[in-house]
């Protein structure tokens, strides 16, 4: 039994590590602070390895255990700023620099807007739009209805283009 549960522990380290730390980075935009819940994510996973019924998939799972330890570290910490230009760009060798330099100024923008937003409307951003996870997924992660994924998403969203608008960061023909 414990073979096993090492075993896939290791698994889903090799799977899933990259993008849970991205997950908890956006959230408290401190590299050494994500690296350390990385850490207990998967610490966590392990001791509590037992408790997975397999009733969502292994990265539901542990995306909701990332998202618990994150959580509880904030309310320790009182975030400062969230989310600010958080994802690494990939380089597209068909784009010319020019093009690069403009998409990586449009996720400036993007961040910076998404910052502002109030933590449950980011959360939701990032899990379904980013993440992209279904509406199931992401409430299993946050502990939600589904219902309430939905309604926040659609707010959240909203918010986002409000707030993008007042910004100028596009005009409303663009919307």
């Amino acid at each position: 039994m414990n073979r096993d549960k090492n075993k896939a522990i290791i698994a889903w380290y090799e799977e899933f590590n990259e993008s849970i730390f991205k997950f908890i980075f956006m959230m408290v935009q401190d590299y050494q602070l994500a690296e350390d819940l990385r850490h207990e994510t998967f610490i966590k996973a392990f001791v509590h390895y037992d408790s997975f019924r397999e009733e969502s998939s292994p990265k539901t799972w542990l995306y909701s255990i990332a998202h618990n330890v994150t959580v509880d570290c904030l309310r320790k910490r009182k975030p400062i700023i969230l989310l600010k230009n958080t994802f690494q760009l990939h380089k597209d060798p068909s784009k010319l620099p020019h093009e690069h330099l403009e998409l990586k100024e449009d996720l400036n923008e993007l961040y910076h807007v998404l910052s502002a937003l109030k933590e449950s409307h980011r959360k939701v951003i990032i899990l379904r739009k980013i993440k992209e996870f279904s509406i199931e997924e992401t409430a299993l992660i946050l502990g939600w209805s589904e219902s309430k994924v939905k309604s926040t998403l659609y707010r959240a969203i909203q918010r986002l283009e409000k707030d993008m608008l007042k910004e100028g960061y596009f005009n409303e023909k663009t919307v």
